[in-house]
């Protein structure tokens, strides 16, 4: 990849206020400069607390994503791939999959996987918070959807969410502060589809401006912001929290991958050691240590935490840290419709939603459910190369299969809800290691019955839905390998210390200056995108150190 210019346009890896370094004991450091270590770090810099964020990737300047170049399919391909293992770049780690039916995704930098998200934003729903009670599995949540609300909407307007009330399938809320991203003709005529089986639909929430919003650019409908936004039309951290933060304060340091978070003889966090891009060891002393490193890496680093106070890894007296791993399964089901064109053109994964399916039905044999997110079709080396299904065949009738599927395929992605099962677990490899030699994440993880039986449903219902709508052809994948794009479950909430790693406030059982704001501490998934959940509850977290832990600031 290029080299990155920093906010200041110049290659130091340091970014602060006035060019003021940090003192040598801070309020709050943060590890994790992406979704939720962007939130914390406002949040708290807004409440007067000192704060530092390392931050193991770098600063990507939005001019230099692929999605400017006439070659960006082939760079996503390769460097800027989703997946570590294929980008392995010296700032990433390396992940050992190998006994996972899904690869995870991820992306090391500021910003992190926000850079390559599509933005798409539903919220969790409010049975999402009540599993155990209303179905008798998994478990409850510690706080509730109500609880979460006012953080959502705060949420909406820092990133800046574009959508329409009045969805039958949840809750009253608030305005969105930007009107929907249009339909498209894909999208009408799907939604078209959806309405004659009498299925629920409605237009996606989306991260990505649909007109001018916080200094940033309306969406031109080019396509590919998969690979980010050069117009910062899509929203991402790097382009709206990180600023915000840093004006307000708080400091950020590129290239610090960090080891060990470090403990007193009280267990009680004191810090964390961390390599900068040279290799040379530092010591970062704060008052509290929040995790924001995602599902795999938080554990990861929390169990590289040993220590006389921790010995199996920091804060996880119960075994829990690293189990309950859970992904969202997708199936993606294509169909091809010749009476549509150019259905590559506008947001790739922000048309609209189907949540037809999402509760549990006991008609059905399997609890909860899933949503269907519509996508739009692929770039041409995309489609050539069949995405989630078969290449475009070569030799005779190459043309013609092409033909058929560029500009023509429509995309129902399904996905399901997986449940936390402690046998699916990140742990640390004991071969495979990363530039710096620290042990890479192992992941174990196998789809439950209950979720194959979801995705087959899903598929069917994908093919019903399809052929309503005039599809001539259809291809169905029943899941997604390469489809680990959220990481959830490895350091779950809970009111319980027995049986939890973190409380409701994200506050580590075990050492009660450790937090944890990542997709790590979520008790279910849901079916729909997390983050928008995810950095709620960052920022619930947030108010709660900056009301409830004035220990905590110096």
């Amino acid at each position: 990849m290029t080299e990155e210019p920093t906010l200041h346009q110049n290659e130091q890896p340091v970014i602060a206020v006035d060019g003021l370094l940090p003192p040598d004991v801070v309020d709050i450091l943060i590890v994790g400069a992406g979704a939720s270590g962007a939130v914390v770090a406002w949040r708290l810099a807004q409440a007067g607390f000192s704060v530092v964020c390392l931050e193991q990737g770098r600063w990507v300047d939005p001019a230099l994503y692929p999605t400017r170049d006439r070659n960006w399919e082939v760079l996503g391909r390769h460097e800027w791939n989703w997946d570590p293992n294929k980008r392995a770049a010296p700032v990433d780690y390396p992940v050992n999959d190998s006994e996972s039916e899904i690869t995870p995704l991820m992306f090391s930098a500021v910003g992190g996987s926000t850079i390559h998200w599509t933005a798409h934003a539903p919220r969790f729903h409010p049975s999402d918070f009540r599993v155990k009670t209303l179905d008798e599995v998994a478990d409850d949540w510690p706080f509730t959807y109500d609880d979460l609300d006012p953080y959502y909407d705060l949420n909406d307007m820092m990133m800046g969410c574009a959508g329409i009330s009045g969805d039958p399938a949840m809750p009253p809320r608030s305005p969105r502060p930007m009107p929907p991203l249009p339909l498209g003709e894909d999208g009408r005529h799907m939604a078209a589809a959806f309405e004659r089986l009498g299925w629920h639909w409605w237009p996606s929430d989306n991260y990505v401006n649909s007109m001018p919003y916080g200094g940033r650019e309306a969406c031109n409908y080019c396509g590919p912001l998969g690979f980010g936004c050069t117009r910062k039309a899509k929203s991402s951290t790097d382009v709206n929290y990180w600023p915000e933060a840093i004006r307000l304060g708080a400091v950020l340091k590129t290239y610090s991958r960090v080891s060990e978070i470090t403990v007193g003889n009280d267990g009680r966090a004191t810090g964390a050691h961390y390599f900068d891009r040279a290799g040379n060891v530092h010591h970062q002393a704060a008052r509290s240590v929040v995790m924001a490193g995602n599902g795999v890496g938080t554990p990861r680093l929390l169990l590289m935490s040993k220590s006389d106070a921790h010995p199996d890894g920091l804060i996880n007296s119960t075994g829990l840290v690293g189990k309950n791993l859970m992904f969202h399964p997708y199936s993606i089901t294509t169909g091809l419709i010749p009476g549509l064109s150019k259905t590559w053109k506008g947001p790739m994964g922000n048309i609209l939603m189907s949540q037809e399916f999402y509760e549990t039905d006991l008609r059905r044999d399997f609890v909860r459910g899933y949503a269907y997110q519509l996508n739009r079709g692929s770039g041409p080396l995309t489609t050539a190369l069949g995405g989630a299904h078969e290449p475009v065949s070569w030799g005779g009738g190459h043309h013609e299969d092409f033909s058929e599927r560029f500009g023509h395929n429509v995309i129902l992605a399904g996905i399901g809800e997986d449940l936390p099962e402690e046998h699916n677990t990140v742990t640390l490899d004991e071969r495979l290691t990363d530039s710096n030699g620290l042990p890479a994440p192992r992941i174990n993880y196998r789809l439950c019955e209950n979720s194959k039986r979801l995705l087959d449903h899903s598929v069917k219902s994908a093919t019903q839905v399809l052929e309503e709508a005039g599809a001539t052809r259809i291809m169905a994948n029943p899941l997604l390998r390469s489809g680990g794009w959220h990481l959830m479950g490895t350091a779950r909430m809970g009111e319980d210390p027995e049986r939890s790693v973190v409380d409701g406030w994200c506050q580590a059982h075990d050492a009660d200056n450790v937090f944890i704001v990542d997709g790590s501490v979520f008790v279910t998934a849901g079916a729909v995108n997390p983050t928008p959940t995810l950095q709620a509850i960052a920022l619930r977290a947030a108010d709660y150190i900056a009301h409830e832990r004035d220990d905590l600031k110096g």
